[in-house]
């Protein structure tokens, strides 16, 4: 499932679409298109124009647009829900989805743009969970999880009495994090994901923002959040990486969660 590492992944790859005019947009499928938008408002904003810059906030990625008196200004923001992928000229952003259908072909592609040297950018959504929007409102999230600092972290679990890995995963809280992050974060800041937020202690705080940044940063070496040390052991009987206690599965914020009884307090 895309989370941050994945979309970061495909912003890089976005990098080569940029500066080249875009001839022509389909929209395979109407429900693709996100907010107020038509697809036929959507093609008359893109076509001609030119994406120029590949940004993310979050799990967000948004394309800035120019070249065309109906382009400048305007922005096009993809999300990827479960099982989106992009693609530029045939190329993968990462090479598989853990938890993603398997599912390839034309017949997932919901968006594709064709440029006028022939190549192309395309995304891939079997289960139809992400979509395409003009414009997106980028107000709406927290501080990016990848740089968020320790005031932001400190600021978005105060007064919580939600669990701690709902406000992980509160994106208005903290842009980013989704749920196999999560786990492998408070897995590695020894912290139980049932906690309330706002109980953290300072040095819980500072604790679990070092290893946020950490995991963020080696997952995203790695090639993707389904490649954390706790990953192989979230399956029923397996047990902690670390002390080998055998893992609780338990359901925090409406997800499945796998946790460490012995060590995550």
């Amino acid at each position: 499932m895309p989370e941050l590492p994945e979309v970061e992944a495909y912003r890089r790859r976005a990098e080569d679409a940029l500066h080249r005019p875009l001839a022509s947009v389909t929209v395979h499928d109407p429900r693709f298109v996100r907010g107020e938008n038509s697809p036929r408002r959507l093609r008359r904003v893109l076509s001609g124009a030119s994406f120029t810059a590949a940004r993310r906030t979050g799990k967000l990625l948004v394309l800035d647009l120019d070249g065309t008196p109906a382009s400048q200004g305007h922005r096009l923001g993809i999300r990827f829900g479960m099982t989106g992928s992009l693609l530029v000229d045939g190329h993968a952003g990462v090479d598989e989805l853990n938890y993603s259908s398997r599912r390839t072909g034309a017949r997932w592609d919901r968006f594709t743009v064709r440029f006028t040297d022939g190549g192309s950018l395309v995304v891939h959504d079997p289960r139809l969970l992400g979509g395409v929007v003009l414009d997106p409102d980028e107000t709406v999230l927290g501080p990016d999880a990848m740089a968020v600092t320790p005031a932001q972290l400190r600021h978005a679990l105060a007064g919580s009495g939600s669990p701690l890995k709902a406000r992980l995963m509160d994106q208005a809280r903290l842009a980013g994090v989704g749920n196999l992050l999560a786990d492998e974060i408070l897995w590695r800041a020894s912290l139980d994901p049932h906690r309330r937020a706002g109980s953290l202690t300072p040095a819980e705080i500072r604790r679990l923002h070092r290893h946020l940044r950490l995991t963020l940063d080696e997952l995203s070496a790695r090639g993707g959040s389904h490649l954390g040390d706790l990953m192989p052991a979230r399956r029923r009987g397996g047990r902690c990486p670390r002390d080998g206690a055998e893992l609780i599965r338990s359901t925090v914020g409406g997800r499945t969660s796998w946790w460490c009884p012995c060590h995550q307090r």
